[in-house]
């Protein structure tokens, strides 16, 4: 055991748990964590006062983990959170710590999703429920036993809930618990109406008292991106295109999003590598050698890969994937800056990690700029700047050793030297876009950064192509899935097409298929969520003008 995780270990975990702890690279546990983990082990009820930000899922995650029977497949534990994002955020969490937990099962339960599915998670035996208190009390209604072996609740940011008018949904909540259950409450303020819930419905609870420190980086300019979880390749490669670095960190989460990422950059000529878990200390070394000499350029690493990493030449730190918590964000993002030296860090979110970029701008003190990708004649400027770059060095004494060359090559081919010129410029791009258009089809789908409530009103003029080409899918209907195809305007493919084949082959009725938006490299269906993995496959074989469908779901987080 390292040294860095000896605080966790003190803590008498599962070690699976602690090993998955390791693995996302928290290096020592916060005050929350400290003063929490051992009263919730203890079975005791508590009270925990904690801002956002301060590591408190994990702080009651840990201990739970902890005391789930992975034998019984039944609900052990319920977490209730005011919004769907911070629902799915603690349930993520939950499945984290538990990946080295075999038989242990989460299920986030929210509204705006098909009740069916959650429900049946529910009853098939998930230990782990986390849930909003609206959708659950629906579940109630239709099965008031669901939560009959529920024994360890967690109120999650509890002043939010009442804000949110959430109070007589958990008064029902509570009728349907047992009364043996053990409760921790969470709050980053005690108003009385949460100290009134505490009277009613906790035991003798132990009261922990957090005082968040702001975390200051001035030296950093920081930045943030705002992307769909699939277009995250894409858009690193589009933002690599513009930014001038010197050497670059990139951030992920899991050890084969390293590989993965790394791949696609050597792909595109970077000289990169990948730095995780799995990699051999020795190899690590090299790693990291290559990377102080210019020998590679770029390093993708988890957390825990990146500990005690310090290169003076990095100038710039990607967050492709959101950290856990704001004190990793901070953590990760000091990677650069180092020794007076300027530094540049990005981060790129998704639609549902828009509260986590708040929660660090509070925690940080700073904001966190918006940035946007960069425009096709931004690409295409820098393109042509490298290709300049590279050929200019060679053509002072080009003629002198390759005239007579070109000559003869001129004279065998019957051509121009203008024309032999731009053949070798084609060979020597290896067919890179070079043109605006071209480079338009290239760039990823962006979300509209704007929240729901605040976008401007549409006005009179129609956007160009490429602005339709990137605008963000529009809501999906309750019951409904978005399912992606790469087959688009450009293959010839119209909606009718893509309608015709699925009704064909998928056996559907015309009316269980919604939307369908044909945009220029690709297209988007929507599909109902029940039996979708069933469909997919039986149209896995589907062929639309000649090439194959290739239908998924389209994750647009």
């Amino acid at each position: 055991m390292t040294q860095e995780t000896g605080g966790f270990a003190a803590f008498d975990l599962n070690p699976n748990i602690l090993a998955a702890v390791i693995a996302t690279g928290y290096e020592e546990p916060s005050a929350i964590q400290q003063q929490s983990i051992p009263i919730i082990l203890a079975g005791h009820d508590m009270i925990g006062q904690a801002q956002t930000g301060t590591g408190k899922t994990a702080a009651f995650a840990l201990p739970i983990l902890n005391r789930i029977d992975p034998a019984k497949r039944e609900p052990q534990a319920l977490i209730l959170a005011p919004t769907r994002e911070l629902a799915l955020q603690v349930a993520t969490a939950f499945e984290t710590y538990a990946k080295q937990m075999p038989g242990v099962t989460v299920v986030a339960v929210y509204g705006g999703a098909p009740m069916g599915p959650q429900l049946k998670a529910i009853r098939n035996g998930a230990q782990i429920v986390v849930a909003t208190p609206g959708r659950l009390c629906d579940h109630l209604r239709r099965d008031e036993k669901v939560l009959s072996t529920v024994n360890h609740l967690v109120l999650d940011e509890a002043d939010e809930m009442l804000k949110l008018g959430f109070m007589d949904d958990l008064e029902v909540i509570f009728k349907a618990l047992p009364a043996t259950r053990q409760t921790v409450l969470f709050s980053a303020t005690l108003p009385q109406s949460i100290r009134a819930i505490a009277e009613r419905h906790l035991r003798d609870p132990e009261h922990v008292k957090i005082q968040t420190k702001t975390q200051t980086v001035t030296a950093i300019e920081q930045a943030h991106l705002l992307v769909h979880a699939d277009q995250k390749t894409s858009a690193v490669l589009s933002l690599l295109e513009v930014e001038d670095f010197d050497a670059l960190i990139m951030f992920v989460r899991t050890k084969q999003a390293t590989l993965d990422l790394a791949s696609a950059l050597e792909a595109k000529g970077y000289k990169a590598a990948a730095l995780n878990g799995d990699i051999a200390q020795n190899q690590r070394e090299r790693v990291i050698d290559s990377l102080k000499d210019g020998r590679l350029d770029i390093v993708v690493a988890t957390d825990v890969a990146a500990r005690g990493l310090d290169v003076p030449r990095i100038t710039h730190v990607f967050n492709v994937d959101m950290p856990y918590d704001p004190e990793s964000y901070v953590h990760r993002i000091g990677r650069t800056g180092r020794a007076g030296r300027e530094g540049r860090a990005l981060l790129l979110v998704t639609p549902r990690e828009r509260r986590m970029l708040q929660v660090i701008e509070r925690v940080t003190g700073q904001k966190v700029a918006e940035v946007r990708l960069p425009d096709a004649q931004a690409v295409l400027d820098a393109r042509i700047k490298k290709l300049t770059n590279s050929l200019a060095p060679l053509v002072a004494d080009a003629e002198s050793t390759h005239g007579d060359l070109l000559d003869r090559l001129t004279a065998d081919i019957g051509c121009t030297p203008r024309a032999l010129a731009a053949a070798l410029l084609r060979k020597a791009t290896n067919g890179q876009a070079l043109t605006l258009a071209a480079i338009e089809k290239e760039r990823p789908l962006v979300p509209n950064s704007a929240p729901r409530g605040d976008r401007p009103e549409r006005s009179g003029d129609r956007p160009d192509r490429g602005d339709r080409e990137r605008r963000a899918p529009v809501p999906l209907a309750e019951g409904r899935a978005r399912c992606r195809t790469a087959l688009g305007a450009r293959d010839g493919i119209a909606a009718k097409n893509l309608l015709g084949a699925i009704l064909n082959e998928g056996g559907l009725a015309r009316e269980a298929i919604g939307r369908i938006q044909v945009r220029d490299s690709f297209s988007l269906v929507e599909l109902p969520e029940d039996g979708l993995e069933k469909l997919l496959a039986k149209l896995k074989d589907t062929r639309v003008a000649g090439k194959q469908l290739k239908l998924r779901r389209y994750r647009e987080d």
